[in-house]
């Protein structure tokens, strides 16, 4: 293909991997006539062209070069302050209907959006080379496996993406044998040649105060706006691996869920497969690569972030880990807290805001117990324990690939996925939710994961606080109508049978009246999995309450644990009062939904109460 046609009103040179696709070819063509790129590289994913793109951006000042005796082949950077994270406020689910979006999304008209993005984009890419990024969700040619194609102005976008998804030549192969594909379109939004032709000097981290994310469910397309950083601009993660792929799962009869997947091998060798759903906060990467302190167990990782989820010819249902990267947040890491994270970061690392110490490598606050006399903070500047400010940014990041951990499971990369046993839902709860309980059946598994919450920091003990939903842990990432997917969710229990995974709840943070933490966590979380695992064996009986069964206190692996009866009467406490409380709160939040509210869920709080008496 060609962009110099005598027509189109861009002479951007091209290089890199050839486009066989003519709707692909196409495609790009529209988009480079709209951005008005210098140049367009079409990314092959090969290990020269990375080597070239980080000695580009450590020129420009993007990257920083990390001592290669401590952290080799590893870059840090650092964005922009306004540029840090995530803005939930900026994303949008433009569908034809701002009913199908929910009230939980920002909806916009579509043919608005449309109108404001062509405005936007028009000359954004001025001065600058736009890559096209094809890459693969999954393993590639997998039957649960999906393509897409991203069109960007950055070059650490770039990079990005060749850690976290399967990019580059394949991928693009996928696509000239007619699989379908999503569009992917991000600019930073800093052109460096103005509408009349002056050119200005680039920065480090270019972006704009103006931002979008924004997706089309119908049509399937992202459209990303004014942001450099993480998610808003690594279109492959949460844009299509949830807010898209939600859709899609939705029209197709399969599952895109924010869930981590371990593989867990029993003393007697048998083999399970679990998925969970935590909130941000929640302990998700601790549990992705946990340690168990239980002799005979074994964990493994599949994934740490996301699970897509299809039902297999055997009628259960088989998950895969989408991504090939791990983008995790730093501060918190550490020795103490997660050894496996921490050594998968020993080489090929992009590091995004935290810390630099004296002598070329990375710090972030809980990587390490002592604290070092002096470092580089996140933005540059001199930085040393009474400076009364972190060293890192709490949202800092480490990019990794997946299989530099140690916990990482052989069959992670499996075409067909793995089949799930058990799926968990989990907040930060320091009240009513007790360690661990299991669902009554399926319709009861959907209404725990739909009431996920955390409580508020400031909530009273012993009290019902003010309570942050979280529904299956994916309230910034369903790109639709949430008491739709709830719905779905219930016709996938209703199409499984009795080949679902059996569904728990569990609460690692709940307190005693003194405000300590009640249950250690960590590597003895494994206990509460191996009584799990336990009770889809059908080795031992549950205790029915009002909120799920729970274990009978000689089921749970105690042993080495200074539990006192009293602990662990609390740990499994419900306190009527609170639970009808609660209850209440949880009719208002599912009245916003109005009709397209599931029967189902109705009826199960209505059973809920009639349990609590």
């Amino acid at each position: 293909m060609t962009i110099t046609d005598p027509d189109a009103r861009t002479a951007a040179t091209m290089s890199g991997a050839e486009i066989t696709d003519e709707a692909l070819a196409a495609w790009v063509r529209e988009i480079a006539e709209l951005t008005q790129p210098d140049a367009i590289h079409v990314c092959d994913g090969s290990q020269e062209e990375y080597d070239r793109l980080t000695d580009e951006l450590v020129e420009a000042g993007t990257f920083i070069r990390l001592d290669e005796s401590r952290r080799p082949r590893s870059f840090l950077a650092r964005s922009e302050p306004s540029d840090v994270a995530r803005v939930e406020s900026r994303t949008f689910i433009c569908s034809e209907k701002e009913v199908d979006a929910g009230p939980t999304n920002n909806w916009v008209d579509p043919a608005q959006m449309r109108a404001e993005l062509a405005e936007v984009f028009a000359g954004s890419m001025r001065g600058r080379t736009m890559y096209v990024v094809p890459f693969s969700m999954g393993p590639v040619g997998g039957p649960i496996s999906r393509v897409g194609v991203e069109l960007t102005d950055s070059p650490y976008v770039v990079v990005s993406m060749r850690i976290m998804t399967r990019m580059g030549a394949e991928a693009l192969a996928q696509v000239g044998r007619g699989a379908d594909w999503v569009p992917a379109v991000h600019s930073v939004g800093m052109p460096l040649v103005d509408d009349d032709g002056l050119r200005r000097e680039d920065v480090p981290w270019p972006c704009n105060d103006t931002k979008y994310i924004v997706h089309y469910p119908e049509t399937r397309e992202i459209w990303s706006y004014g942001s450099g950083y993480g998610g808003n601009a690594l279109l492959g993660k949460k844009a299509y691996a949830l807010r898209i792929a939600s859709v899609l799962g939705r029209d197709e009869g399969w599952l895109a869920e924010h869930m981590l997947v371990l593989k867990i091998t029993g003393p007697d060798g048998r083999v399970y497969h679990l998925a969970a759903a935590f909130p941000s906060a929640c302990g998700k990467t601790n549990l992705a690569m946990l340690r168990p302190t239980i002799p005979g167990w074994k964990v493994e990782t599949i994934g740490d972030d996301i699970a897509w989820m299809r039902p297999g010819e055997d009628g259960r249902l088989y998950a895969i880990n989408p991504e090939a990267g791990f983008f995790g947040v730093a501060p918190g890491t550490g020795e103490m807290t997660n050894p496996t994270a921490v050594a998968a970061l020993e080489h090929d690392v992009v590091f995004t805001n935290v810390a630099l110490t004296d002598d070329g490598d990375v710090w972030w606050e809980g990587l390490t117990d002592e604290v070092p006399a002096h470092l580089t903070d996140w933005q540059g500047q001199a930085w040393t324990p009474d400076s009364g400010r972190p060293a890192a940014h709490p949202n800092s990041r480490f990019t990794v690939r997946a299989d530099q951990a140690p916990s990482i499971a052989p069959e992670w990369e499996d075409l067909g996925g793995v089949p799930l046993d058990v799926i968990l839902f989990g907040g930060r709860r320091a009240t009513n939710v007790p360690l661990v309980a299991e669902s009554f059946d399926w319709e009861h598994g959907v209404f725990i994961g739909a009431t996920v919450s955390s409580e508020q920091t400031a909530a009273a003990e012993g009290a019902v606080g003010a309570l942050r939903r979280d529904p299956f842990a994916m309230l910034p990432f369903c790109g639709y109508n949430m008491a739709d997917y709830w719905g779905h969710w219930l016709a996938m229990g209703e199409r499984l049978g009795s080949h679902a995974p059996r569904i728990f709840q569990v609460n690692w943070f709940r307190k005693g009246a003194d405000g300590s933490y009640l249950w250690p966590g960590f590597g003895d979380n494994a206990r509460v999995l191996e009584w799990a695992l336990r009770r889809v064996n059908g080795e031992v009986d549950a205790v029915e309450a009002p909120t799920g069964r729970l274990p009978r206190p000689q089921d749970l692996n105690l042993e080495g644990l200074e539990l006192t009866d009293e602990q662990l009467e609390a740990l499994f406490a419900v306190d009527r009062a609170s639970w009808l409380a609660e209850a209440d709160l949880t009719e208002e939040y599912f009245a916003q939904f109005g009709d397209r509210l599931p029967a189902e869920m109705t009826r199960q709080l209505d059973q809920l109460r009639a349990r609590l008496g």
